[in-house]
């Protein structure tokens, strides 16, 4: 599964074109993992239209219409394509430990993480998550993670770690509700706690506005990944960050079985 050798961050030329397919495909989506340039720039054209147009995010490659950094050439980037039109409508990319130990994490830009280090050595991030705004009503959402899940089973991993945008265009109001809301039920317990580096201001917004969670929050939730602390808030990217931590062995049954992944006793059902 791997398209980079360990003891490499920046794979030899040859590699960058490989292409794993994987079984969440299905007649209507191909999904796969790629280190592909040509298409992680669809990848990234893809997002730079969901952060960038819909979220108002400020980009470093607004000028050719991308969102692009440090981290994309370090990832493999798991793309969900339309058959039908051949267009990327789905995209996240995934940090294994092997790079983050000499790159650092991205969510350690935001978050201080030390609670987490026992987990590293054993811990990918999910990032830059977007599914195409004609295509959330849920399938490309669940072979998204389908995906996920066959690219952490197929490498022996078993953390996840990733951040949950929701938009700050109302103030921040939205995603103060939303956290509210959550807390009491997805929180993790103090020893999985993280703590944000430029913390939304809670306390200076309303937090009882009847909000529902985006897409991509309810499937951590669904899936058993806990929020793990308060949100940092993100100005470039105009965005509330939730940190979300997802053990694969704590994993709710249902997904789990199908995903095909093995759950201890307790996890939730």
């Amino acid at each position: 599964m791997y398209l980079e050798p360990r003891d490499h961050l920046v794979p030899p030329a040859e590699a960058q074109n490989q292409r794993v397919a994987l079984a969440a495909s299905s007649p209507q989506f191909s999904v796969y993992i790629t280190r592909s340039p040509e298409e992680i720039r669809e990848a990234q054209h893809l997002r730079y239209k969901v952060f960038s147009e819909e979220m108002g995010a400020v980009l470093g490659g607004a000028t050719a219409e991308i969102d692009e950094d440090i981290y994309d050439a370090f990832c493999d980037h798991l793309i969900v394509r339309n058959n039908a039109t051949l267009k990327v409508v789905g995209t996240y990319r995934i940090l294994p430990p092997h790079a983050a130990k000499r790159l650092g994490y991205y969510s350690d830009t935001e978050f201080f993480t030390t609670r987490l280090n026992h987990l590293k050595p054993n811990l990918c991030e999910f990032g830059r998550s977007c599914v195409h705004p004609d295509f959330r009503t849920g399938s490309v959402i669940m072979q998204l993670w389908a995906g996920l899940a066959q690219y952490m089973i197929s490498n022996g991993y078993e953390h996840v770690i990733g951040c949950a945008s929701i938009s700050m265009r109302d103030g921040g109001h939205q995603a103060a509700s939303l956290f509210n809301r959550l807390k009491a039920d997805h929180l993790a317990s103090a020893e999985y706690q993280v703590f944000p580096r430029n913390p939304l201001p809670l306390a200076k917004l309303h937090d009882t506005l009847a909000v529902e969670a985006p897409p991509l929050v309810k499937g951590y939730l669904r899936v058993g990944a806990k929020i793990c602390g308060d949100p940092a808030w993100d100005p470039d990217f105009n965005s509330a960050d939730f940190f979300m931590l997802l053990s694969l062995s704590r994993m709710n049954r249902r997904y789990a079985k199908h995903f095909g992944i093995r759950c201890e006793a307790g996890a939730r059902p």
